[in-house]
């Protein structure tokens, strides 16, 4: 779900969006409503006029930026959350769009933690629309593999739970989008009020990380750190072989 990059409060809630959570998995309704939001960071601009080494509130992982992307594409293993009677939220997706843009195109898996008991589910968002919630199983050490792509108006973004063995594939069409970013990203989740506590998820492992095709460290992408503050959330590794890395639960 979803630097200062900026948060964006979401929308209203429109009656179809109403309709779409009355039919999400429990623990949605037991919870606030959280969605995935552009990332909120310190920016930094390397010499290339690259974004580079961010911070930010919410996001944790790698975005590609300086060219219009097409598609991108992750596969990751969904992390076993650690809860200890706090409620808390980690999203893990791919998407188009988000950085330095108020429009994101994503899907991914959730590990939240509510009453003390670790929730899992998956999700496809249109942001600033809200997520809908796919009713599929999901448990922790699912494989995931995952698509998203534009050709002119039309979003396809795909999901495939390997393990549970089951794929969904959405389409959307927007006009007016930048597709000026593509990103892998680890996110605590935001709410009406802003950044959610981030659920301790141990460490996310990503492979097989692409953009139009390529290893998405061919595009000198920005590493991205989550931090609060002084308080350092989640880190991101380096790349491996230009598209694998780890991003590790620091603190909620």
């Amino acid at each position: 779900m979803s630097a200062t990059k900026r948060f964006t409060a979401a929308t209203a809630v429109s009656a179809a969006v109403l309709s779409a959570l009355a039919t999400a998995p429990a623990v949605a309704s037991a919870a606030p409503t959280v969605f995935q939001a552009p990332v909120g960071s310190h920016r930094v601009i390397g010499p290339d006029g690259r974004i580079e080494h961010s911070t930010s509130s919410n996001w944790a992982g790698y975005a590609a930026t300086g060219q219009t992307f097409s598609s991108v594409s992750s596969s990751w293993v969904q992390p076993a959350v650690s809860c200890s009677g706090s409620t808390a939220y980690s999203s893990f997706w791919i998407g188009l769009d988000g950085d330095g843009s108020n429009s994101v195109e994503q899907t991914g898996s959730e590990g939240d933690c509510s009453g003390g008991s670790p929730q899992y589910y998956a999700w496809y968002e249109m942001y600033p629309a809200y997520p809908v919630n796919y009713s599929n199983t999901v448990k922790a050490g699912d494989h995931f593999t995952s698509t998203v792509s534009v050709s002119g108006t039309k979003y396809t973004l795909t999901l495939s739970d390997t393990t549970q063995g089951w794929t969904k594939t959405t389409t959307k069409s927007q006009s007016g989008l930048s597709n000026a970013s593509a990103e892998i990203i680890a996110e605590a989740p935001s709410s009406s009020t802003g950044v959610l506590p981030l659920a301790n998820f141990g460490t996310a492992s990503f492979t097989n990380a692409t953009a139009n095709g390529q290893p998405i460290g061919s595009f000198s992408p920005d590493q991205i750190n989550m931090a609060s503050g002084s308080t350092t959330k989640a880190t991101t590794s380096a790349l491996s072989s230009s598209e694998n890395f780890t991003v590790t639960w620091k603190h909620s």
